[in-house]
């Protein structure tokens, strides 16, 4: 232990906060800490992460007094921790996340709590989600296999208060007592300095989780003690900055978990297993509750079919199941299947659940249909009232929920379609109070800017979600099911960025366009008032599209590499030039590198430096020819490469794909000939 004398003019605390586009919230936690901080002598150091909603500049105007560090990237939690703890001279050093609220008496009972515990290396406190409910991360266990298991199973969530069960996050200990517990959380955890130079910093190969339970496990294994005190307690806006990015953060979670396995709990496979087996699990989850968000619509309509033809055979006869026996699995499965195959296909399921004129339509031409069936099969000859009353009372049930529904939540629900709108300019609010005015049961969630430093902020009520960086981001956490572009300011290529970067399949994009030249095709419109709603779909992500695509590229370049390639391969050696790159090009595709169709791969590295994946899905494979290869003879600039791209995608076909390969196939024979030299 160090002596009185050494640690004269020494501050009692180091505060170190890591912030990554919260602004908003490191003003609020820094507000508060100065608040705790009153009468105790302190450095505060802030390391931002390449912020890029202002949150450097808020620092040095309103919080001078603070050591603000700034990096160039997001380097993580654990490097950025490491840079500010390497500068710092407390004699207890706290690390604090930006999205707190600190207590006024926090940072001096943690204070009085480590005076009188000498044995304490790191100690944390309460922490309360901003609901005001407990939040469980604040007080741990190390994982085991033990610990994995019961929460991947969800046997700690059915059972709490087991001692057998509870062990991961100590459920079954009072949230009131102080005790000994192996870890805390990262969002305030306090170190005794003595404990830090035994240890050392974080472990910097986690970049976001894991490093605080790693740091604990350490510094137990040194000889300190790690307690839980809740005498004081804070609030943690849990996942703010993880919100403002494109972290994937329970992959990042159980990725910090793979880490901390091998490096502590080495040969445990049974562990390494049960962690592959949560992400898999967890990273489905979401996949599997949005995919069956339709269903629930579905089940509630096929209920309220069935309790309609039993109603319907009450009136008409008198009593249920009066029908001969034979008759009841075609009388209470063809009305369901029709009406609910029917509102599916009509798009009531997917993208309008409350729409009232289409569900009628439906139901309307659903039993018309069955009708028609009775009377073509006289074995059911007896049932045709039956199916009038039951058309009338579905008609009825189906519609009639649909409207109270609307009439009680106008602007929206909490299974409607939630919507995003990517733009932050005059037309995006327009296009905002027209979604609110609609009758499709939209509901605008938030908007996303082209950068950061406005998030948090409204636009006429509505916050600024995040970027357009994070867009997929926000579908997830959101539960998006729209996600609408206003075109003021975006070029196609910013569009299809940030569909590619979103990597979402169970979302409809749209855009509202300037003009509708380009953009509108097969995929349809939806109509606001005056403003069209174009749906961005592109048949080259289709999967039966994407098979017959690869079938012909397959036929077809192998017919032509055993007739026309070998004549047109010597003829190039011999002469030492090539009159045709697209025969050449055949064998790629045989490959499966390229397509006969597509993009150039000029128009695929253009895209690439506008911030898509090296193949983005959305445009397909490079081609050896294509709508823009067409153009040749054509300085084309990069708005018309990318719209032609986008266009070629959106529209793409068997019968498209032929026309252009014709086109190609008459400019080589033109080019073999002599002519036309430019077309190849």
């Amino acid at each position: 232990m160090r002596s009185e004398k050494q640690r004269s003019g020494q501050p009692q605390v180091s505060v170190v906060i890591v912030n990554y586009n919260v602004r908003a919230f490191l003003q609020q936690a820094l507000t508060s800490l100065f608040r705790a901080l009153k009468g105790i002598s302190a450095e505060v150091f802030v390391v931002d992460n390449a912020s890029e909603d202002g949150s450097a500049a808020m620092v040095r105007s309103r919080f001078p007094g603070v050591r603000l560090l700034l990096n160039k990237s997001n380097i993580g939690f654990a490097r950025a921790n490491n840079l500010a703890l390497r500068k710092a001279r407390g004699r207890f050093l706290l690390l604090l996340n930006p999205d707190t609220v600190v207590q006024e008496d926090t940072i001096r009972i943690m204070l009085d709590f480590f005076s009188t515990h000498p044995d304490a290396g790191c100690a944390g406190c309460t922490i309360l989600n901003p609901d005001g409910t407990f939040q469980l991360a604040c007080r741990r266990s190390f994982p085991t296999a033990w610990t994995a298991f019961t929460r991947i199973s969800g046997l700690s969530a059915l059972f709490p208060r087991s001692k057998v069960f509870g062990r991961y996050n100590l459920t079954y200990l009072s949230p009131d007592e102080i005790y000994e517990v192996d870890a805390v959380s990262g969002s305030f955890m306090m170190v005794r300095r003595e404990a830090y130079e035994a240890v050392g910093g974080l472990d910097e190969d986690f970049f976001m989780y894991g490093e605080d339970l790693d740091w604990c496990y350490r510094i137990k294994q040194a000889g300190w003690k790690t307690y839980y005190v809740p005498a004081t307690r804070i609030i943690h806006y849990k996942g703010e900055s993880t919100r403002r990015s494109s972290i994937d953060e329970v992959r990042m979670f159980y990725d910090a978990m793979h880490i901390y396995v091998a490096k502590h709990l080495q040969g445990s496979r049974l562990v390494n297993l049960l962690l592959r087996l949560g992400i898999a699990v967890s990273s489905r989850l979401a996949a599997v509750r949005h995919a069956l968000r339709p269903i629930r619509y579905a089940i509630l309509d096929s209920v309220l079919i069935i309790l309609s033809l039993v109603i319907a055979e009450f009136i008409r006869m008198g009593q249920v199941f009066y029908f001969p026996a034979y008759a009841y699995p075609a009388v209470y499965t063809v009305p369901v299947l029709l009406v609910t195959v029917g509102l599916y296909l009509s798009g009531v399921y997917v993208r309008h659940p409350l729409s009232v004129s289409r569900t009628a339509a439906v139901v309307f031409a659903s039993y018309t249909v069955v009708s028609a069936l009775v009377a073509f099969f006289k074995d059911y000859a007896f049932s045709r009232l039956v199916i009038v009353i039951s058309g009338g009372l579905t008609m009825i049930f189906l519609t009639g929920w649909r409207f109270l529904v609307r009439l009680r939540h106008p602007h929206g629900l909490p299974f409607d379609r939630r919507v995003l709108i990517v733009g932050t300019g005059r037309s995006a609010r327009i296009l905002k109070k027209r979604l609110d005015q609609s009758s499709e049961g939209r509901s605008v969630m938030g908007f996303a800017d082209r950068g950061w430093r406005r998030i948090g902020e409204r636009l006429d009520g509505t916050p600024i979600l995040g970027s357009m960086d994070n867009v997929g981001k926000l579908v997830r956490d959101y539960e998006i099911r729209d996600v609408v572009f206003s075109t003021d300011g975006l070029s196609y290529m910013d569009i299809l960025s940030v569909m590619s970067r979103a990597g979402q399949r169970s979302v409809n994009y749209y855009l509202v366009p300037d003009t509708l030249d380009v953009m509108i095709g097969k995929a349809g419109i939806d109509s606001l008032g005056d403003v069209p709603l174009v749906q961005i779909s592109n048949n080259i992500d289709r999967k039966s599209n994407r098979l017959i695509k690869r079938v012909m590229d397959i036929g077809i370049s192998a017919l032509l590499l055993l007739s026309v390639y070998p004549f047109v391969y010597f003829k190039s050696v011999l002469s030492g030039s090539s009159t045709s790159t697209f025969i050449l090009g055949l064998p790629d595709v045989l490959r499966g590198r390229k397509s006969l169709v597509g993009p150039p791969d000029s128009a695929m590295a253009l895209f690439t430096r506008n911030g898509l994946p090296s193949a983005p899905v959305s445009l397909g494979k490079p081609g050896l020819t294509g709508l823009v290869q067409l153009q040749r003879g054509r300085e084309l600039t990069a708005e018309e490469i990318s719209r032609y791209a986008v266009s070629y995608a959106r529209h793409q076909s068997i019968w498209l794909d032929l026309e252009i390969l014709l086109e190609t196939l008459i400019g080589v024979r033109a080019t073999t000939d002599g002519t036309h030299e430019g077309r190849s």
